[in-house]
């Protein structure tokens, strides 16, 4: 029987309800092993609540002490939508990169990890924009500027995929960005991957 597939995708408070909770039972439905990951400032859990609702989640993992080899177990990361994106890319010192940043960074240099980015999900790495520099993706309207301004290629389309990026437009099409994920990870990607 072949392993889990293991996903993580980032988490923070104003999240958008209907995507979140669409991942959390789609991914379920495929029996892939999915961890919630934020920063948990030193406690062992946080509970977060949705943007429109306020629904409240749970999450108890952090993604700040994750070793490259623990990385390296993911199969896809996620950057999902709305305001988690600008949440996680607060820092205390403006020198630095934020710990989430990070966290996607060393996710991009690992092409066997899948990484998935929906919306204003692309906020997280608006300070490395030599990750996107150069390649296709998508993201909300009001980034096409942002976007640009990393040197990525807009595209056009509901959702974009460049090799170990899969990109789409908004919170709303969430379905659709899941859908290429699923559908990437049982294609057998990457075919490096163990």
């Amino acid at each position: 029987m072949a392993a889990k597939k293991k996903i993580g995708i980032l988490i923070e408070g104003d999240f958008y309800e209907k995507e979140v909770f669409y991942y959390e039972h789609r991914f379920a439905e495929e029996n892939y092993e999915v961890h919630w990951l934020t920063r948990l400032w030193g406690q062992s859990s946080l509970t977060f609540q949705g943007h429109e609702y306020k629904v409240p989640f749970e999450v108890r993992e952090s993604f700040e002490n994750i070793s490259d080899e623990e990385l390296r177990s993911y199969d896809a990361i996620i950057v999902p939508s709305a305001f988690v994106a600008d949440r996680l890319r607060y820092t205390e010192d403006m020198n630095k990169l934020s710990p989430a940043t990070v966290f996607v960074q060393r996710a991009f240099a690992e092409p066997t990890i899948l990484k998935g980015i929906i919306c204003h999900g692309m906020w997280v790495i608006s300070s490395l924009p030599e990750l996107v520099k150069g390649r296709p993706v998508v993201g909300h309207v009001n980034l096409i500027g942002d976007i640009r301004n990393m040197g990525a290629i807009y595209t056009d389309k509901d959702v974009v995929v460049d090799g170990d990026l899969v990109t789409a437009r908004t919170g709303g099409h969430c379905h659709l960005f899941a859908r290429k994920i699923i559908d990437m990870l049982a294609a057998g990607f990457p075919a490096a991957k163990s």
